[in-house]
């Protein structure tokens, strides 16, 4: 636990788990292949996508007899859900839809999603289970500053904290100054947030001369983008909280998947008894023994209006045995496999970069990459927030040395420019990490 932290940690936890947490492993497995069978029957009978997907790749809902046997099915990936925009991949009739969601959509068609009301009820179940293994608690009050809409955080944060019987204070993102004073006015002790406002928002309140540990907050929930330990140590150090991950994905099913436990914070146990996942290698699609670094795959057991097969969620971690739950971990997400960046033979992930910015003096944690081509060769720029009142001798300083750190660490030499605090360009309080322009 962070230092002056309030105890989130606390003893009790054991008691407070719900049905799901107290399984053991025998019943947790035998559980899942009920639950695998019945949702690969729901996507087939359903879905017109998985019937002629599992036809053409030769397997059949009861060929699932065993959990080892979901590898024989075939994947889904991102693109599908794109080919069958909109409603193509719902299982159930429209009138049974309650809320649709949908990714930005930035390049083709959004992935929409959707869910019925059972769908929302155990979405609701899930983020409420995570809230509490973080550290929450009924009565609490919880501060969301995810982006409410058709991004699936806020709403999913929001009905997850009522549903544990938190107070919610529905702050959505931006408006920064805002965020400060209601969190100093109304006294939240949970706020959940991605990990680069979250910092913002501490730049923010040293801005204004207030100390940031000295507020109520207890405990920080973050998700929504891949962040290190190094990012932790430094929020709950400036904070004096717990800061713990929670993962998800809307086309899953929201924030909820997967949840780090403040008791160890070693890991993100994934709540198996609604989702089973696999790491498979991200080129050739194999089936990766836990402990082994690889792609996530989850294949949904639960969900009614979306089901999903084998979904392909592009993020790299590994499966770890359960320590705090009988679930097993996932590996902090660090990178996606489709954010590796090779530039010229190397092979680099923004999380490299970002270790590099968060320990150089007058740089605030937000950063792009910027990738060209002059002539034959491909080039990187690094563009790095200064933080406020950093002079420019300092944003000099911290130029050069982050280009000796990339040089050193990485092994690429990189152009490096110093930007006005908060001038990149912001979705949902999270930065577009790399900005390829090589081919355009």
């Amino acid at each position: 636990m962070a230092d002056g932290a309030g105890g989130a940690g606390a003893a009790g936890v054991t008691g407070s788990l719900d049905a799901g947490e107290r399984l053991d492993a025998t019943a947790l497995r035998a559980l899942q292949l009920e639950r695998l069978r019945a949702q690969l029957r729901h996507a087939y009978e359903h879905v017109p996508f998985y019937r002629e997907s599992f036809d053409k790749a030769g397997v059949h809902p009861q060929d699932c007899r065993s959990l080892a046997d979901l590898a024989r099915f075939p994947f889904t990936v991102k693109a599908d859900l794109r080919a069958t925009y909109p409603y193509g991949m719902f299982a159930v009739p429209r009138e049974r839809i309650r809320r649709v969601h949908a990714s930005s959509g930035t390049t083709g068609h959004p992935t929409v999603v959707g869910y019925t009301d059972n769908d929302l009820s155990l979405w609701a179940d899930l983020v409420a289970r995570s809230i509490r293994a973080a550290g929450g608690r009924p009565g609490d009050t919880v501060h969301v500053a995810y982006g409410y809409g058709l991004f699936t955080g806020g709403l999913g944060a929001h009905y997850g904290a009522e549903r544990l019987g938190c107070t919610v204070i529905p702050a959505s993102g931006g408006m920064t100054e805002r965020q400060v004073r209601l969190i100093q006015d109304l006294e939240p002790d949970v706020i959940m947030v991605t990990p680069s406002y979250m910092l913002t928002l501490l730049d923010e309140f040293e801005r204004r001369g207030v100390d940031p540990r000295a507020t109520s907050l207890r405990v920080g929930i973050f998700g929504a983008e891949p962040w290190t330990e190094r990012m932790r140590a430094e929020i709950e150090e400036r904070f004096a909280i717990d800061a713990v991950d929670i993962y998800g994905l809307s086309e899953v099913i929201g924030p909820g998947v997967a949840q780090e436990c403040v008791e160890t914070k070693d890991g993100l146990h994934v709540w198996e008894d609604h989702f089973l996942p696999e790491v498979v290698d991200p080129i050739t699609g194999e089936v990766l023994p836990d402990g082994e670094r690889g792609e996530l795959v989850f294949t949904s057991l639960t969900k009614e209006a979306l089901p999903v097969i084998r979904y392909r969620t592009r993020d790299l971690s590994r499966l770890l045995p359960g320590t705090a739950r009988v679930f097993r971990r996932m590996e902090k997400v660090t990178g996606r496999s489709d954010d590796l960046v090779i530039l010229r033979g190397v092979n680099l992930f923004p999380t490299q970069i970002e270790e590099i910015v968060l320990r150089t003096p007058g740089i605030a944690p937000h950063f792009q990459l910027r990738l060209t081509r002059e002539g034959r060769l491909d080039a990187l720029t690094i563009r790095a927030e200064a933080r406020r009142g950093a002079t420019p001798e300092q944003r000099e300083a911290a130029a050069g040395s982050i280009a000796r750190s990339v040089k050193e660490g990485v092994g690429v030499s990189a152009a490096v420019e110093i930007v006005e605090p908060e001038s990149l360009e912001r979705s949902v309080g999270k930065i577009r990490r790399i900005v390829d322009l090589r081919t355009a």
